[in-house]
């Protein structure tokens, strides 16, 4: 059995995958790709969308993270992070798509925005895991790399504004249900959780996240006012990712 992940490491929807492979023991190869360059090799593995992550089992090709977790739940039944059970099931369910769709676009517009800003602070994030050689070629093409994602993923100002109020709410009403509960949904931990811990996980910077976390120094100002504002809101999710990841 040959189970590979072609990632970003950097991509908090890659964590979401990692975790729950991690979670259900199941042994795995990771391919880093550096983002640019991950096209061709994604788009002959799919032929279709070059987005990460992509999970090839044995041939068996998922792309996106939600349907990745649909497969090893099916494929993988121990551990399960999806109970049988179909009310709760719906509002897991549910609570992940919320996830996939508000908090991970989010944090990405947001912190993006301010961290191109820096390049010498994000280009080490984006080439984690790749070729020390993909760090000077990023910093050559920067201001390329730069235009590209800001356009591809719509990122300025206004979008970075709306994308803050949209975290600011989402933890705001995630910390509420955490401070009364120990999981989302049920008694179990299941994916609506991880998907929460994962997907909110650059904002408290877990040492398990396979990236090399700037020092708070170099975190861009405004990033680093609102990460000390807002860790006391933080604190349940970052428990949660302790425990369990």
């Amino acid at each position: 059995m040959t189970v590979k992940l072609y990632q970003f490491c950097i991509s908090h929807y890659c964590e979401k995958v990692r975790w729950a492979l991690d979670y259900k023991a199941i042994n795995y190869d990771t391919v880093n790709l550096l983002p640019g360059q991950h096209v061709k090799s994604i788009k002959k593995l799919t032929r279709a969308e070059s987005s990460v992550p992509v999970l090839d089992h044995d041939g068996q090709v998922i792309q996106g993270s939600a349907q990745i977790l649909d497969y090893l739940e099916q494929a993988f039944p121990e551990r399960p992070l999806t109970p049988e059970n179909p009310a709760l099931r719906e509002q897991i369910l549910s609570w992940e798509t919320k996830l996939d769709e508000l908090a991970g676009p989010a944090i990405r517009t947001w912190v993006y925005h301010y961290f191109l800003q820096r390049p010498k602070v994000v280009i080490p994030l984006l080439a984690a895991g790749t070729p020390f050689y993909n760090r000077f070629m990023l910093s050559l093409a920067f201001s390329r790399v730069d235009e590209i994602m800001r356009n591809w993923m719509k990122i300025n100002q206004k979008t970075a504004d709306a994308a803050q109020q949209t975290l600011e709410t989402l933890i705001t009403e995630l910390e509420a249900i955490y401070r009364q509960q120990p999981y989302l949904v049920g008694e179990q931990f299941s994916r609506a959780d991880l998907a929460a811990g994962a997907l909110l996980a650059p904002l408290f910077q877990p040492p398990q996240y396979p990236v090399p976390w700037p020092k708070p120094a170099k975190i861009p100002k405004p990033v680093q006012a609102w990460l000390q504002n807002w860790q006391p809101k933080l604190e349940p999710i970052a428990k949660l990712y302790q425990q369990h990841r």
